[in-house]
């Protein structure tokens, strides 16, 4: 019997973030894709595994769940560098898309082949079978649409193969996944349980637990704005919209390859120039430190407005709100632009999160406390139903 794993996993517009076991393993993938043929050209071949495998995944998918199943793809950093890298649209639905599967699974085949769980899953020959208990989420627009139990289905009772082509360390293995449950959390609601709860669901913010509070959670592709009374989530006045930040990066990474002739990889390498310490809205033109404040000053500028008026919209259909928190990597790039808006404007009382780290991974955190406290009240009530032993 394969023991089953447990999984939460975030898979963001930007990156995936995923969390495993006992807090025992993490993943950060961008969350790109290329189609690819199945010899990769590597230059010194015989140095591939010395390599990191995060930088060279080249995978098949094989799975039920895939409109286009068998299909061979670069994944995360090695996609970056291929001409037909993807990266999903606006107005897209991540329950509906390829990529997010694709992304998903090879999340977790990167965690089953982790040579540290060799004990965990079996292997015969190159064949790894690895079992998942998974938390994860989708955008509070596509749960009220009911598209969360159309997505577990792709999951669950099937088979969904990754089998890893040339990719440093893992090329030849080939990971069978299964599902022993999937659990699919609004992202509102999520960010709230991180919000007030520890990893054990214990109360850990009691200032916040009987507050009526807002949650703006600013994303790649979409953004949710969850309403919290009486410690739930009003479904009906939660409300999800079709605005993240990602076509705000891509035109910035258009205007610099237009004015300054460079082109960046992807949308994370103009979210690294917007809000790293030092150097920040800076690039190398020829070798020279040159400044694109102009360019992104002017369109996240924009973008900060038209999420400001989000939040005025729904503050003034909830006017008892107390507090508003931006979480997401959307606030992180979004955050200095917000609060100069609301400094000027209406003055609600707003909160970030300082910590972008903290921020970055609320989804991923929250899954894991909600998909841990699944597992644990189920043992209990198996063992409260197991006639006793005399």
């Amino acid at each position: 019997m394969t023991k089953s794993r447990i999984a939460a996993v975030d898979v963001g517009n930007d990156s995936i973030k995923a969390i495993f076991g006992e807090f025992d393993n993490e993943l950060n993938i961008p969350n790109i894709v290329a189609r690819d043929t199945e010899d990769r050209p590597v230059i010194g071949i015989e140095e591939l595994d010395t390599k990191d495998p995060l930088d060279g995944i080249h995978i098949r998918v094989h799975s039920p769940a895939l409109k286009e199943n068998n299909a061979i793809y670069r994944v995360g950093n090695l996609a970056t560098k291929s001409d037909n890298a993807t990266e999903l649209d606006p107005g897209s639905s991540k329950s509906e898309e390829d990529q997010t599967l694709v992304m998903l699974f090879a999340t977790l085949a990167l965690d089953a082949v982790n040579e540290e769980n060799a004990k965990l899953f079996p292997k015969s020959k190159n064949v790894i079978d690895a079992n998942y208990t998974l938390g994860t989420g989708l955008p509070l627009r596509e749960v009220k649409e009911g598209k969360d139990a159309g997505y577990r289905s792709k999951l669950v009772g099937s088979v969904h193969q990754v089998e890893f082509l040339v990719t440093p360390k893992y090329q030849g293995l080939k990971v069978n996944i299964k599902f022993d449950e999937v659990k699919v959390y609004p992202e509102g609601f999520a960010a709230y349980i991180n919000l007030v709860m520890d990893n054990n669901l214990k109360i850990i913010n009691k200032d916040l637990i009987d507050r009526r509070i807002l949650i703006q959670d600013i994303g790649g592709l979409s953004t949710d704005i969850a309403v919290i009374k009486n410690r739930n989530v009003d479904d009906d006045k939660a409300q999800g919209f079709n605005l993240g930040v990602s076509e705000a990066l891509e035109q910035i990474r258009e205007e610099i390859r237009s004015k300054h002739g460079v082109e960046l990889d992807s949308r994370t390498d103009v979210v690294e120039i917007i809000t790293r310490k030092n150097d920040r809205n800076h690039i190398m033109v020829k070798g020279s430190r040159t400044s694109v404040h102009d360019i992104t000053d002017r369109i996240l500028l924009e973008l900060a407005k038209k999420q400001y008026r989000l939040l005025r919209n729904v503050w003034a259909k909830n006017s008892q709100t107390e507090i508003c928190y931006f979480v997401g990597g959307g606030a992180t790039v979004l955050k200095e632009y917000i609060k100069t808006l609301n400094n000027n404007l209406d003055g609600y009382n707003i909160e970030f999160f300082e910590d972008e780290k903290e921020s970055i991974w609320m989804m991923a955190n929250a899954y894991y406390k909600l998909i841990m406290d699944y597992v644990k009240k189920s043992e209990k009530s198996k063992a409260a139903s197991e006639p006793v032993k005399s």
